[in-house]
């Protein structure tokens, strides 16, 4: 045969990567995967891949065999440098923060306004703030900015959520703020920014104001003198101005190069018996703007590095003006690209939309990207962790799949999961010429063999079996012969819209592979559980699964030849999954 041909050395690079494989995912090496890497290192070969196929699947074979332990000892004996190449590749690790040694304590935050649940879009700010704080030893703060009761009404449940998303996301906190409880601190600091210059109250009419600024021309307020400024602080605190009468203003260039920088507004006055504070109701009337009070807050808290998308370079160069009012050293900051998922909003008011519309069946709803929602559909939180990592703090905007999340929740998810067989939309297959009981014997996780089998018994009637098999998988059965997984193998005769009528052909697998006969899965027509999925479209499947053993409700399993699915619900005899991807 030609692969004799091979030598010596080709064996051992076979068995290199074999070994390296098999080590990485288990003890059970893939021949694709190994023929792509020993094709990959020796291109001259591709024009005898056909043979070297064969000679690889023989030596993944013998590699397969032995304990994962028998696997490490000769890799770690032969070529110790590819474990730890394998360990680098595995390990993913983050860039390091810049100006590290400035600080004795790194501390970052996450800042969510608590308007909406999380999505897709939060995690890299999430898992990147928190694993650097983890980095270098440091804390993780989360700080809840609910300072905006009339635009971005915060919502008690939303403040919950989000802890429950932290939490799962593996990403917990050192110490939690919630501004809404921190605003007599915004006004300490208004009121010293009024007295040593830095700012001033405006009552300017909000269009005759921005007419002057774009102008590059100061309005009438901004040379009132510190007793008049703080008069009107006074009267603003007191409730002599209505909404929208009145603004602090932090000085900056007037004629800075962007308009949206000059003068920017620091408090406001807003009518809380029109929209109530969820958590502090009609206590406040005057209310910080996002960049005061995180401005403030970043300092006062000791954050040193803040990690947030390149939107906020312009709130960045308006905070430098409070930083530089107050004398003091603003922290590093780092401004990645912008996120988006093909296909998917990642924003907020488009998803409240969504749901006050009911166009989706609340945040969980599998067609949004929220983290509830994709929790519920199986996605782990160290996929979500590995996609952060891979996009990383880099400023340049980044484009995900759908494709590209699933394949890296599949290598997560894959190893663990154990498989069955269920069928949507079933149709009868009746097997002649089956004179004795039939047991299928089928691992319940191939990657796990100590996790033993799942076991179907089949009891003939009259010579003949009935089944249950998908509907999809009729054309499948007309071909010719058949492979029923883990059962035998089956020769067509006829069909209609209802039945398949077969006969028993041969119990081998091997048989199966000569004939060239596709595999399909099947039923018992008896003691199936009644189940239903749902779809990522939000549509719902009815159909049946194989009895299931020891699963509980959160559990990801594979549905054989359908996809990965997550354990919603169970009850006696019912199911329910949210499907997760193939």
């Amino acid at each position: 045969m030609i692969i004799l041909n091979f030598t010596d050395k080709i064996r051992e690079i076979i068995k290199k990567h074999s070994l390296i494989n098999a080590t990485s995912h288990e003890g059970e090496a893939n021949v694709g995967v190994v023929l792509g890497r020993v094709l990959g290192e020796r291109a001259e070969l591709r024009k005898k891949a056909k043979e070297l196929k064969e000679f690889v699947s023989t030596i993944v074979f013998e590699i397969n065999q032995l304990t994962i332990e028998e696997q490490m000892s000769l890799l770690t004996e032969k070529w110790p440098d590819s474990i730890q190449v394998t360990e680098e590749k595995q390990q993913k690790t983050l860039p390091p923060l810049k100006n590290v040694k400035k600080f004795k304590k790194i501390v970052t935050r996450f800042s969510p306004n608590p308007d909406c649940t999380l999505h897709l879009g939060s995690v890299r700010a999430i898992v990147l703030s928190h694993d650097y704080a983890k980095m270098y030893n440091g804390d993780f703060i989360l700080r809840f900015e609910d300072t905006d009761p009339r635009l971005k009404k915060s919502s008690l449940e939303f403040y919950d959520m989000i802890r429950d998303d932290l939490r799962w996301l593996k990403c917990e906190w050192n110490s939690e703020y919630i501004q809404s409880d921190r605003i007599q601190i915004y006004y300490e600091h208004a009121r010293k920014l009024l007295e040593i210059g830095g700012a001033y109250v405006c009552t300017c009419e909000p269009e005759k104001f921005r007419e002057k600024i774009l102008a590059k021309k100061n309005c009438e307020c901004r040379t009132l003198s510190t007793i008049d400024n703080l008069s009107r602080w006074n009267k603003m605190l007191d409730g002599g101005y209505h909404e929208g009468e009145a603004v602090v203003r932090i000085k900056t260039e007037i004629d800075h190069p962007n308009p949206a920088i000059r003068d920017w507004p620091a408090l406001r006055i807003i009518d809380m018996k029109k929209t109530p504070h969820p958590r502090v109701g009609e206590k406040y009337s005057v209310w910080p703007l996002y960049n005061f009070s995180a401005g403030i807050d970043d300092h006062l808290l000791g954050i040193t590095h803040i990690i947030r998308g390149k939107e906020h370079l312009t709130n960045r160069d308006r905070q430098l003006y409070l930083y530089k009012h107050l004398s003091w050293i603003y922290p590093e900051s780092i401004h990645y690209g912008r996120l988006k998922v093909e296909g998917t909003t990642l924003s907020k008011s488009k998803i409240m939309v969504m749901i006050n519309e009911k166009t989706v069946d609340g945040l969980d709803d599998p067609r949004l990207a929220t983290l509830v929602a994709l929790r519920r559909r199986g996605i782990t939180p160290d996929a979500l962790r590995t996609i952060a990592y891979e996009v990383g703090p880099r400023p340049v905007d980044a484009t995900l799949s759908w494709e590209n999340i699933f394949a890296i929740n599949r290598k997560i998810i894959d190893p663990t999961s154990n498989r069955y067989f269920f069928i949507d939309d079933s149709i009868e297959l009746i097997v002649k010429g089956v004179n004795e009981s039939q047991i299928a014997n089928l691992l319940l996780n191939p990657n796990d063999k100590s996790k033993g089998f799942r076991t179907l018994r089949i009891i003939p009637k009259n010579n003949s079996v009935k089944l249950l098999i998908s509907r999809k998988d009729h054309e499948i059965c007309t071909k010719g012969h058949t492979r029923l997984i883990g059962l035998f193998n089956i020769e067509y005769i006829s069909s209609d819209e209802k039945t398949v009528y077969t006969k028993f052909h041969s119990k081998d697998h091997n048989e199966a592979r000569k004939l060239g006969a596709p595999l399909i899965h099947w039923l018992p027509v008896e003691g199936n559980i009644k189940s239903e999925i749902i779809m990522p479209d939000a549509k719902r499947l009815s159909g049946l699964v194989e009895p299931m053993f020891d699963e509980k409700s959160d559990n990801t399993i594979q549905l054989v030849r359908f996809g990965f699915a997550r354990i919603d619900h169970i009850e006696d005899e019912f199911v329910r999954f949210y499907y997760s991807h193939v």
